[in-house]
């Protein structure tokens, strides 16, 4: 039994659609859903920068944007 026109065009819809997940999945998804690799690779080639001495200004190397007030009641 042929396919009618609009149900091969959702077929091949459907195969696009999902082509672009499968090509995307490991460039974009996967990197978010395990960091761990990619966290592994950073420190190893990081590991013989000084970050205190590259950092500009003298400013320190990590401050928390958000950092709350310390109340005097502490």
């Amino acid at each position: 039994m042929a396919l009618s026109r609009n149900a091969r065009y959702v077929v091949f819809l459907t195969g696009f659609v999902g082509f672009i997940g499968l090509t995307l999945y490991p460039i974009a998804i996967s990197p978010m859903l395990d960091s761990s690799e990619y966290k592994k690779i950073q420190k190893e080639t990081r590991k013989h920068i000084d970050q205190e001495k590259i950092q500009p200004g003298n400013m320190p190397v990590w401050s928390d944007p958000f950092g709350r007030k310390k109340s005097e009641a502490e």
